[in-house]
């Protein structure tokens, strides 16, 4: 009897021991076979995907290490609807971490970042390179959540900040809006909207002119005093005159002298025609270009030219006289560089 037992532990240990190393061989064969590549990986498993369409996802994309978490996703029976997502994937990733992070749909968030945008098309371009959502879904979101919340189509992009974003590549258009108009709100303290009531000039009156400000130079240091000019003309009256929304009206950027061709556009952001402020802004203004204008040195200068030297920066002038003066400095330097 006793040697029974004897046979039966023996056998069972040898059980154990078997049992023990298929698993190890298992596991040395799918799960610490590692992701190959030289740079990390994107892995997008889009909406609708069965199980053979993320097998082959990670098949495709990641190699050998891919194929055995794909092994193993099977195994455990996972889920298209929680894999759907996207997930970066560094070299050197085992492919028992990639498995578990697809089966429980551990997405990586994704970055939006945008700056320069003058255009809402742009802004919806920028947005569909980082989400699932085309381009046509995030404009149609833009419109539907700005226009439900008061704005209006012209200040849509006076909405926005330029920053950079994160998301998770599966977020709804409508989401990634709301919570990017969220940076403004959160950014129009009771300080800044007092402060701009000080001024004479709404929130969204503030972003037009720094918006401007920020299209006349490129000067940082220049833009508080460019906005205070434009806040100067405004309150007494007088045609802003601003080349770069004659541009805007243009639809040419690129432009370098403005001729009497351009200023003859019939637009309500030709500020050499139309009295006032553009109807919003000319570009996607940036938080300290708006401080710069809240919190700008007053001062009584009417008119600016840029400076004859070509450095980006601007000569300033109280009167006509002294503006004249600069404006035909300016000129000459552009014939002797045959610009037009």
């Amino acid at each position: 009897m006793v040697i029974r037992c004897k046979n039966i532990v023996l056998v069972a240990g040898a059980a154990v021991v078997a049992i023990v190393a298929i698993a190890a061989l298992i596991y040395n064969m799918y799960a610490r076979v590692e992701y190959a590549g030289e740079s990390s990986c994107w892995v997008y498993i889009p909406a609708g995907a069965d199980s053979d369409s993320v097998s082959a996802i990670l098949d495709r994309d990641l190699g050998r290490a891919g194929r055995r978490a794909a092994d193993m996703w099977r195994l455990y029976g996972g889920s298209p609807l929680v894999a759907h997502g996207a997930y970066r994937i560094d070299p050197g990733t085992r492919s028992i971490d990639i498995f578990r992070r697809v089966a429980r749909g551990a997405q990586t968030p994704v970055r939006i970042t945008f700056n320069n945008i003058r255009q809402l098309p742009q802004l919806g371009a920028r947005i569909s390179r980082s989400i699932e959502a085309d381009s046509a879904h995030v404009m149609a979101a833009i419109d539907s959540v700005l226009s439900t919340r008061g704005y209006k189509s012209e200040e849509y992009i006076g909405a926005f900040f330029p920053d950079t974003y994160e998301f998770y590549w599966t977020a709804r258009p409508a989401d990634v809006v709301t919570s990017l108009i969220a940076e403004r709100e959160s950014f129009w303290t009771d300080k800044r909207r007092s402060r701009a009531a000080s001024l004479g000039i709404t929130p969204m009156q503030a972003s037009v002119i720094a918006s401007i400000a920020e299209e006349e130079t490129n000067d940082r240091g220049e833009r508080g005093v460019v906005g205070r000019l434009y806040l100067n003309r405004l309150h007494r009256g007088m045609l802003l005159q601003a080349d770069p929304t004659v541009k805007y009206a243009v639809g040419d950027f690129s432009i370098r002298r403005v001729t009497g061709r351009h200023l003859a556009v019939n637009s309500p952001y030709n500020t050499y025609r139309s009295s006032g402020l553009p109807p919003g802004p000319i570009r996607m203004p940036e938080r300290a270009t708006i401080d710069s204008l809240l919190f700008s040195t007053p001062h009584d200068c009417l008119y600016m030219c840029a400076s004859p030297d070509f450095s980006g920066r601007h000569l300033f002038a109280r009167d006509f006289a002294a503006h004249k003066r600069n404006a035909e400095a300016y000129h000459r330097a552009l014939n002797r560089r045959n610009i037009k």
